[in-house]
C-alpha cells in the first residue's frame, strides 16, 4: 500500500515537525514526509529536515505584496510534490479562506489548548490567569476561522498549582509530540472521516475514567489518570 504523501509547513524550529518525521521513519508508517516548506529562510527546522533526507522549500512571504500570490506559490509547490495532506507545525502565517478551502479536509493543525477553549496566542498564560485546572492540545482539520475546524484528537494536561506559562507549555508540548503523529497515522490509515464537520474515527474508543484536578486525597474519588492514545479517543458521543 502506498504511503500518504505529507507536507509539513513550519516557520521555526519545528519540534512537532520533528515528531512527525520520526514517526514516519518506521517501516510500518502509513505516511511519508515528502516536503518541508517554510516561509522563513533560516528556520531551524529546515536543517533537521535536510539532515533526514527530506526535500525542503523556502517561500519567503516578505517577497510577496499579497497573501493570495504567496499562497498560490505554496499550493503550486504542494501540487508539484503530489502532496495529499498538509500538516501545519508552527507555521506563523494566517491562511486565507481561499487556501483553506482549496485544501479542505487535507489540511490539519495542532493548537496548544483544548479547543474550542483558548483560541489564539498566549494560550498558557491565559489558561493560568483564568484558573483553569486542565489545559491540553488539539489536532484538528483547518477551517477559515482561526483555530477552528473538526477535532481529530485531544490530550488533556492537568495544570499544576505552581505552574507558570513556561512550565505548562513544556508539558503541553510533550503531549503535542504524542498526539500529532497519532492523528497523522489515523488519517493515513483511512480511519478518519469528516461527517457534517464532525470527525468520525473507525475503531476508536472513549476513555472509561475521568480525571479530577486538584486531587484532594479522598480515597476512591479521584481515579488514576488515564493514558490517552489514539485508539482510545474520539470526538463524538457514544
Amino acid at each position: 500500500m502506498a504511503r500518504l504523501k505529507i507536507a509539513v509547513l513550519i516557520s521555526g524550529r519545528g519540534s512537532n515537525m520533528q515528531a512527525l518525521i520520526e514517526a514516519c521513519s518506521t517501516e510500518d508508517a502509513p505516511a511519508e514526509i515528502a516536503l518541508v516548506l517554510s516561509n522563513v529562510p533560516d528556520a531551524a527546522g529546515l536543517k533537521f529536515a535536510e539532515q533526514n533526507g527530506i526535500p525542503t522549500v523556502t517561500i519567503d512571504h516578505r517577497k510577496f505584496s499579497e497573501r493570495d500570490s504567496f499562497e498560490q506559490k505554496i499550493s503550486s509547490c504542494l501540487v508539484d510534490a503530489k502532496i495529499e495532506l498538509v500538516c501545519l507545525a508552527g507555521f506563523m502565517r494566517l491562511l486565507t479562506a481561499g487556501f483553506v478551502d482549496t485544501w479542505r479536509d487535507r489540511l490539519i493543525n495542532i493548537h496548544p489548548s483544548l479547543l474550542p477553549a483558548f483560541k489564539g496566542l498566549d494560550t498558557h498564560a491565559r489558561v493560568i490567569a483564568e484558573g483553569a485546572r486542565f489545559s491540553g492540545c488539539t489536532v484538528h482539520f483547518v477551517r477559515s476561522e482561526m483555530d477552528s475546524g473538526p477535532i481529530i484528537i485531544q490530550a488533556a494536561v492537568p495544570v499544576a498549582l505552581d505552574d507558570d506559562a513556561d512550565s505548562l507549555a513544556r508539558r503541553v508540548l510533550e503531549a503535542e509530540h504524542r498526539i500529532y503523529p497519532q492523528a497523522l497515522r489515523l488519517i493515513a490509515e483511512g480511519r478518519v472521516t469528516v461527517d457534517n464537520d464532525l470527525v468520525r474515527i473507525e475503531g476508536a474508543r472513549t476513555p472509561a475514567s475521568s480525571v479530577i484536578n486538584p486531587d484532594i486525597g479522598l480515597e476512591g474519588q479521584n481515579p488514576a489518570p488515564t493514558t490517552f492514545t489514539a485508539m482510545e479517543t474520539r470526538n463524538h458521543g457514544d
